[in-house]
C-alpha cells in the first residue's frame, strides 16, 4: 500500500489567489499516477499530482500530458468520466462510506458519497460549487509526431464539501485515498491508478485498495 503526506500550508487557505496556490503546488515534489491495472487498457498518459493542506482545505494539483482531449461535460454532476477525467477518492477514519470527486481538462466535477460503486448519493450543485477550480491547456508540437495536449488542474476543496462527516479540521485526520486517470470516451480508452487496484474490469470504486494519506 502507498503512502502519501500532505504537508501543512500555513499562508493560504480557501479564498487565497489560486495563482498563488498553483505556484506554491508547483515547488512539491509530484507523485505519479502510472499503475494500469487492466491489460486490455495499457495506454498511459503521463499524470503527476501534487496535494497539500490548510486547517480547512485540500490543495490539489494535477499535470496531465495525454495524445487527445476531450472536454464536453460542462454542468456539474454530469459524467464527466466520459471526459479526459481525474479523480480521487478518500475516506475518512474508518467510515465505511467514502467520496469520491472527479473532475474532467475544465474543471468540471461530479461528487459522490457511499460504499459502493452503486450505492452513491450525488452532492447537489450547493456544495460542489465551493471547490475552487483553476485550469488551463496547451498543445505541444512534437517533433516528427502528432502533437500531445497538456493540461494541469488546480483545486481548493474545503473540508464542508465532506458533508457526510463531521471534519471541523483537516489537520490530523486518518485517511485513505486513491488517485485515478481515465477517459471513458476517448480516442483511446485509459484507466490508470496511483495505488494498486485488483478487479477483472475496471472499477476504481474499491475501497479495499486505497493507499493511506497522512495529513502532516
Amino acid at each position: 500500500m502507498q503512502k502519501l503526506k500532505a504537508p501543512f500550508f500555513e499562508h493560504l487557505h480557501h479564498d487565497s489567489v489560486m495563482q498563488d496556490v498553483s505556484e506554491q503546488l508547483d515547488q512539491l515534489e509530484k507523485n505519479v499516477i502510472a499503475i494500469t491495472p487492466w491489460k486490455e487498457y495499457s495506454y498511459k498518459p503521463d499524470v503527476q499530482f501534487v496535494i497539500a493542506h490548510n486547517h480547512d482545505c485540500l490543495f490539489i494539483k494535477y499535470f496531465v500530458r495525454e495524445e487527445s482531449v476531450r472536454a464536453v461535460f460542462r454542468r456539474d454532476s454530469d459524467p464527466v468520466y466520459k471526459d479526459s477525467c481525474v479523480e480521487w477518492f478518500i475516506t475518512f477514519n474508518q467510515d465505511p462510506s467514502y467520496y469520491n470527486l472527479e473532475f474532467n481538462s475544465l474543471g468540471t466535477c461530479t461528487v459522490g458519497y457511499g460504499q459502493s460503486r452503486y450505492e452513491r448519493t450525488l452532492l447537489p450543485e450547493s456544495i460542489t460549487k465551493q471547490i475552487r477550480r483553476s485550469a488551463s491547456l496547451r498543445i505541444v508540437p512534437v517533433p516528427n509526431e502528432k502533437p500531445v495536449v497538456e493540461w494541469e488542474l488546480t483545486l481548493i476543496i474545503p473540508t464542508s464539501v465532506f458533508c457526510y462527516n463531521d471534519i471541523d479540521a483537516i489537520k490530523d485526520q486518518s485517511c485513505r485515498v486513491n488517485f485515478y486517470k481515465c477517459g471513458d470516451d476517448l480516442p483511446t480508452p485509459h484507466y490508470v491508478s496511483w495505488n494498486p487496484v485488483v478487479s477483472e474490469e475496471p472499477n476504481f470504486h474499491l475501497p479495499q485498495y486505497f493507499g493511506e494519506l497522512q495529513l502532516l
